[in-house]
């Protein structure tokens, strides 16, 4: 699983938005609390932001080099799609 979560040389930014009580932010909520510190001990150097705001659909983003932005929604999604997505922006 740690070779899952080390991060492209051109990532600069990954920020997590999501609900901190609503049923629709729940498999964000325990993606995070498993695989955060992974992520955070494969990459001390990039910033992972945790954003939570009442009734806010859970979403990814991705911010690369030269300002580009990728996004990807999580509503709806189990823990293991959301590593999926999750990874996939990551590699990028």
């Amino acid at each position: 699983m740690s070779g899952r979560y080390a991060f492209a040389k051109g990532l600069k930014e990954l920020r997590f938005l999501f609900c901190q009580t609503a049923e629709h932010s729940a498999a964000t909520r325990s993606f995070l609390t498993r695989a955060y510190p992974i992520m955070k001990k494969n990459n001390p150097s990039i910033p992972i932001l945790l954003r939570e705001a009442q009734g806010t659909l859970p979403r990814v983003y991705a911010r690369y080099e030269f300002g580009k932005e990728t996004s990807e929604s999580l509503e709806g999604l189990s823990d293991k799609q959301i590593e999926e997505t999750v990874t996939k922006l990551v590699k990028e």
